[in-house]
């Protein structure tokens, strides 16, 4: 059985993932598409606080604070899984995700592989021929190479702690209704692992970053197996490469500079995981340097700021995320961030006694 402490411990690492990463969402929103000289220049430095994302961002009209869809649909995958007492199924997951698009205020700001398939869903249509280029049946590589799967995936591994097997087949199952290929599967089955790992009795960055890349290889596994092989990078060699490069680096700018460099920071799940990751290390693990670190890094800065904050708050625990700023993300938000935490520590205790 994995160790995870006691009840309390294990809640408080539970408590500090989804908080880090909603922190990290709320906070890069305000640099989403932004460049990091741009980012720099703008606020004298790294950003480090939460600020209304202006309109030339995604999410302009958000006040500070308020998260976007990437932790919105994080929160409502979470959700589903207590409703299912955590055996969750597909067909539950996708009615979750089809009432979170109907519903949520945040549904506004969908992706672009998660949009037309829910549209598609909700009209009863055959989803197969979304992303078919005319009337071929080959769909276009880049559609389901996202990072709409693992950008909500931390609840995978925090239902499953110190079992990363687990963790990534449930990646999968919430990450083939909208992202059914083998580098979506990847990226997801990374961050699921990596979460799993983070939860653990002396867990530290160096086997949470072990984890991320066993997952990142097993979720590539399954993901061809039994969803769509398409062309693309390795993310389990992109993330080899952005550890070295946060490894080389003089400090989190130049960490920053040197992962954008290599491996990128875009919408595609081969730049933005290996990001987030790759953030992870720059910043030793420390919640808030993790999500400043993803906040300034731009482009997608929101939901690389988020996943590498699950990971963050996955393995330093609630404590080591600043309460003020936690305050004012929960004030802004209607997500029962604490009775999540508490329904997924629920279901994660009684795994580890079974």
């Amino acid at each position: 059985m994995p160790d995870v402490g006691d009840r309390e411990r294990l809640h408080d690492h539970i408590l500090g993932s989804l908080a880090a990463a909603a922190l990290g969402d709320a906070m890069g929103a305000a640099t989403e598409q932004h460049a990091i000289p741009e980012i720099l220049a703008e606020h004298g430095g790294l950003l480090r606080e939460l600020l209304a994302p202006s309109s030339d961002t995604f999410s302009g009209g958000n006040l500070p604070g308020q998260i976007t869809d990437d932790t919105s649909q994080m929160f409502a995958m979470a959700e589903a899984i207590i409703e299912a007492n955590g055996d969750l199924t597909e067909e539950a997951w996708v009615q979750k995700l089809l009432y979170w698009s109907q519903t949520s205020p945040m549904a506004r700001m969908m992706g672009p592989t998660t949009r037309p398939l829910l549209e598609a869903i909700a009209k009863g249509e055959d989803t197969t021929a979304i992303g078919r280029v005319g009337t071929s049946t080959r769909k276009l590589t880049s559609f389901g190479t996202t990072n709409g799967a693992a950008m909500r995936i931390a609840p995978a591994g925090l239902v499953h702690p110190g079992d990363p097997e687990a963790a990534v087949q449930l990646a999968w199952l919430t990450s083939r209704p909208t992202h059914d290929t083998q580098i979506a599967a990847s990226g997801a089955g990374a961050i699921a692992a990596g979460v799993a790992e983070a939860l653990t009795v002396g867990a530290d960055v160096y086997s949470v970053t072990q984890a991320c890349l066993w997952g990142a290889r097993r979720g590539e596994e399954v993901g061809a197996a039994e969803g769509r092989v398409v062309a693309g990078p390795s993310v389990t060699r992109r993330i080899e490469i952005v550890i070295d490069e946060a490894l080389r680096a003089r400090d989190l700018e130049d960490a920053l500079r040197r992962i954008e460099a290599s491996v990128g920071n875009s919408v595609m799940t081969v730049e933005s995981v290996p990001a987030a990751v790759g953030i992870f290390v720059a910043a030793g693990g420390d919640p808030l340097e993790t999500v400043v670190g993803g906040t300034n890094i731009g482009n997608d800065s929101d939901t690389i700021a988020a996943m590498a904050g699950s990971l963050a708050g996955a393995l330093r625990g609630i404590a080591a995320v600043p309460a003020d700023l936690v305050a004012t993300v929960k004030s802004v938000n209607s997500e029962d961030i604490d009775g999540i935490a508490e329904g997924l520590t629920e279901i994660a205790w009684a795994r580890t006694k079974s």
